[in-house]
C-alpha cells in the first residue's frame, strides 16, 4: 500500500491504528477535527524525521535496536522524506500529527522494523524535540533577515550622514538632527533584536529526546550521542522539564514582539516621511499602491502591512503566556496550541524583516524638503539658549526665557531665527552680537553636535564604520 492509498481510520470506523487495542471504536469527527495538528505540524516533517535518524542511530548503536532493522527503519525514512518534498505524501488527519503519519507511513514501507524505532520515546519528547530544530533554523533565518535590514539602513545613514532633518519630540520639531543619525538609531534597535534572539537561541539548544513521555526510560540510551548528533549543546537535565516546557517558544515570541514593534515604528516614521505633508522620502511603485478612485494617491502599503502585522506577533506572545499559566506538569494537550502562533509569528516577523530592508533600501531621501522642515520648527532654538549661556553667561533658565520671546518673535514675522535682523534679536537680550548667527543655520547646529553618539556628520561616519564592524 502506497501513501496515496492507505485508509482513514475515522472513515472507516476502526480505532486509530497507532493507538493499538486500548481504544474500539475510532474517534467521533468532531473529535479528529479538535484533536488533529497535521493542518500545521506538517512543516515540521524534515526535523522530525532528523529526530528520527538520530535516535535510530543511537538505538542501534546501543544494541537496542539491530543493525538490519536500522538501516531498514533509516532507509525508509529517507523515502518518505522525499515523497513529502515531492509532494507525494498522503497526509491523514486520522493520524493526527506529523509523528504519527511519518511512522504509519514507515510501517507501511518497512513493516514490523518500523514499530522499533518509538522505543525509549514518546511523542512528547518527540515534539519537543522537533519544535526546537524548527526554531532554532528559523531563528537562524530571521538573524540574517534583520543582518541584511541593518546593511540597508546603514547604507542609507552613510549616503546622508550631513542630510540635514528636524528632530523630533511629541512629534513637534526639537533640534536638528541628521537622517543618517536617526537612521543609525534603527540599526541599533535591530542589533539589540539580534542579541536578543541569540540569547533565545542558546537557552533552546538543549535536547528533549529520551526524557520519553515525561519519567525517561529504562532503555540504556545515550542522550549525549542524540543531542550530539542533533547538534544540541547538551540534553535536557530534568525528563519533566523537557517535556513540559516551552519557556523557549515564549522567550523567543518576547523577544519576537519588541522586533515587530521596531519595525512597526520605523513603518511608522516611512508612512509619515511619505506623505505630502512631509515629503522627506519618495518610495518606488514596488512597495506603494494606488487608490480604486483617487488616482493622485501614491499609499506606502508595504509600511502600513509591517505596522499591522505587529498585533499578530505580539497576540502571539500573549496566546501562549495564557495558555501555559495555568498547566500542571507535565505534558497536556494544550500545549498543541504553541504552534499556530508560533509559526504564524515566524512567518509574519520574517515577511516584514523582508519588506522593511525592501522599503529602506528603495527610498528616495529628499534632502531639501528635509532641510526646509528643520528650519521651519525653529529647531535652532535650543543652540541659541546655549549660545546665551556660554557667551552672556547668563542661567539657563534665564536663556530659555529669552529664547523663548525670540522665537515668539520670529512667528509673528514669519521667519526663521537666522532671518531675524540683529536689531530684533537685541531687542530681547541687548548683549547679543554678529557671532550668534553661526549657531543658527541648521548645518553648524548639527556639527556642533559632535559627543558620542551625537548628530554631527563626524560622528554618523563613524557609526557608521563601527556598524558594519559590529554587525555586519
Amino acid at each position: 500500500m502506497n501513501a496515496k492509498t492507505k485508509p482513514d481510520a475515522a472513515a472507516t470506523g476502526d480505532a486509530n491504528p497507532m493507538w493499538g487495542g486500548r481504544f474500539a471504536a475510532g474517534p467521533d469527527s468532531l473529535m479528529t477535527e479538535i484533536n488533529a495538528s497535521i493542518g500545521f505540524d506538517k512543516r515540521l516533517y524534515a526535523h522530525d524525521i532528523a529526530g528520527s535518524r538520530a535516535h535510530c542511530s543511537m538505538l542501534v548503536a546501543q544494541g537496542i535496536v539491530t543493525s538490519e532493522d536500522g538501516a531498514a527503519i533509516l532507509a525508509g525514512l529517507d523515502r518518505i522524506e522525499g515523497e513529502i518534498e515531492r509532494g507525494e505524501f498522503a497526509f491523514d488527519a486520522a493520524l493526527e500529527d506529523i509523528h504519527m503519519n511519518i511512522e504509519a507511513r514507515l510501517d507501511e514501507i518497512v513493516g514490523e522494523a518500523a514499530g522499533r524505532l518509538h522505543t525509549a520515546r514518546s511523542r512528547n519528547d518527540q515534539v519537543a524535540t522537533d519544535l526546537r530544530l524548527w526554531l532554532r533554523d528559523e531563528i537562524d533565518r530571521l538573524d540574517g533577515g534583520l543582518k541584511a535590514l541593518q546593511a540597508a539602513l546603514i547604507d542609507q545613514a552613510e549616503r546622508h550622514a550631513a542630510t540635514v532633518m528636524p528632530g523630533l519630540t511629541h512629534l513637534q520639531a526639537a533640534q536638528p538632527v541628521t537622517f543618517g543619525h536617526h537612521l543609525m538609531a534603527y540599526v541599533e534597535m535591530f542589533g539589540r533584536d539580534r542579541g536578543r534572539l541569540a540569547d533565545a537561541r542558546g537557552r533552546l539548544n538543549e535536547c528533549p529526546l529520551g526524557a520519553a513521555a515525561l519519567a525517561g526510560t529504562s532503555f540504556p540510551i545515550d542522550r549525549e550521542a542524540t543531542a550530539r548528533a542533533l547538534g544540541f549543546d547538551r540534553p535536557c537535565a530534568n525528563s519533566m522539564d523537557a517535556v513540559s516546557d516551552r519557556d523557549f517558544v515564549v522567550e523567543f515570541l518576547a523577544a519576537a514582539a519588541l522586533a515587530a514593534v521596531h519595525l512597526s515604528r520605523l513603518a511608522e516614521e516611512l508612512v509619515m516621511w511619505a506623505s505630502a505633508q512631509f515629503g522627506f522620502v519618495r518610495l518606488s511603485d514596488a512597495f506603494t499602491s494606488g487608490s480604486s478612485i483617487m488616482p493622485q494617491k501614491r499609499n506606502p502599503d508595504a509600511a502600513e502591512l509591517v505596522r499591522g502585522k505587529t498585533g499578530r506577533v505580539i497576540g502571539a506572545f500573549v496566546a501562549l503566556a495564557v495558555t501555559l499559566k495555568g498547566l500542571a506538569l507535565a505534558y497536556g494537550k494544550d500545549m498543541q496550541e504553541d504552534k499556530e502562533p508560533l509559526f504564524d509569528a515566524v512567518d509574519n516577523l520574517a515577511l516584514s524583516i523582508a519588506a522593511t530592508a525592501g522599503m529602506v533600501g528603495d527610498m528616495e531621501a529628499d534632502a531639501a524638503a528635509m532641510r526646509a522642515a528643520a528650519e521651519a520648527g525653529y529647531a535652532t532654538a535650543t543652540d541659541l539658549a546655549d549660545w546665551l549661556v556660554r557667551r552672556l553667561d547668563l542661567p539657563f533658565r534665564d536663556a530659555h526665557h529669552a529664547t523663548g520671546r525670540i522665537v515668539r518673535l520670529a512667528e509673528e514675522r514669519g521667519a526663521t531665527l537666522a532671518e531675524l535682523p540683529l536689531e530684533a534679536l537685541r531687542e530681547v537680550e541687548p548683549g547679543i552680537d554678529e557671532s550668534v548667527y553661526e549657531v543658527l543655520a541648521v548645518e553648524r547646529s548639527v556639527a556642533s553636535r559632535a559627543s558620542l553618539g551625537g548628530t554631527a556628520p563626524e560622528r554618523v561616519r563613524e557609526a557608521v564604520a563601527a556598524a558594519r564592524e559590529r554587525f555586519l
